[in-house]
């Protein structure tokens, strides 16, 4: 039996559905270790604004790298504790939430939407937080090249900010 072959590439609108299920899925209150939950509304607004990646499997989202403008979601909490201590570039953006599905896990996945990113962001800085317990995601982002610039706390986490130039 053969595999379905991965696809990566640009969010579309019709990918909406998967993404939302993905990050249910992988939220700190299911195990998960995604810090946040955006609302459909707002993940379409950075989907307009800047490169959302998807992953998909037979048709199926099974990973997703978000992005966005420094000042779309400047309103969070977390995301005013990362720049407190890191402002980076005058046009860098917001790099995450990375999620990918478990069964998917270890394939390089990460590693290839950040590869697609790149590409339609040359030159541009990303900004990101991890959780410090995160160990796997910590390991993957460095070996994607990011560099640990910061650390903040944010209810009652440690968290390691990290740069990268596209």
């Amino acid at each position: 039996m053969t595999e379905t072959r991965m696809d990566v590439g640009r969010a579309s609108e019709a990918d909406l559905e998967g993404i939302l299920e993905l990050q249910e899925a992988n939220q700190m209150t299911r195990g998960g270790t995604l810090s946040a939950s955006l609302p459909r509304d707002r993940i379409q607004s950075m989907m307009d604004a800047m490169p959302l990646i998807v992953a998909r499997r037979g048709g199926r989202v099974t990973g997703f790298l978000m992005t966005t403008t420094r000042t779309m979601n400047a309103d969070l909490p977390i995301i005013k504790a990362m720049f407190a201590v890191y402002h980076g570039s005058a046009d860098a953006y917001i790099y995450g939430p990375i999620c990918v599905d478990t069964s998917e896990r270890g394939k390089g996945l990460a590693q290839a939407m950040f590869a697609e990113l790149r590409h339609l962001e040359p030159g541009r800085e990303g900004i990101l937080f991890i959780r410090v317990d995160n160990e796997a995601s910590l390991r993957a982002h460095a070996r994607m090249g990011m560099h640990k610039v910061a650390d903040f706390q944010f209810n009652g986490f440690d968290f390691a900010v990290f740069s990268y130039i596209g």
